[in-house]
């Protein structure tokens, strides 16, 4: 079973995928429309927004701990 690396998403279906191509190591929630993957500024935003919804989180703690969570990740380690 593969793991988004831009996630940590379990990838198990080829629905996961996106646009269905197997050979991505990311998932279709961290691709863009053409399948390319999302930058880590948009992964970042993201994030952040869904901690706000989720959790009632503000701002500046829901950014913090979308970073803090996504930079412990391979496609973003670079990029502490």
């Amino acid at each position: 079973m593969k793991m988004c690396i831009a996630c940590g998403m379990p990838m198990t279906q080829i629905s996961e995928y996106p646009l269905y191509d197997i050979s991505k190591n990311y998932c279709k929630y961290c691709a863009n429309p053409d399948g390319s993957m999302m930058s880590f500024e948009q992964k970042l935003s993201i994030l952040t927004a869904n901690y706000i919804q989720t959790y009632k989180m503000d701002n500046n703690t829901a950014k913090y701990t979308a970073y803090t969570i996504l930079k412990k990740l391979p496609a973003w380690r670079r990029n502490q």
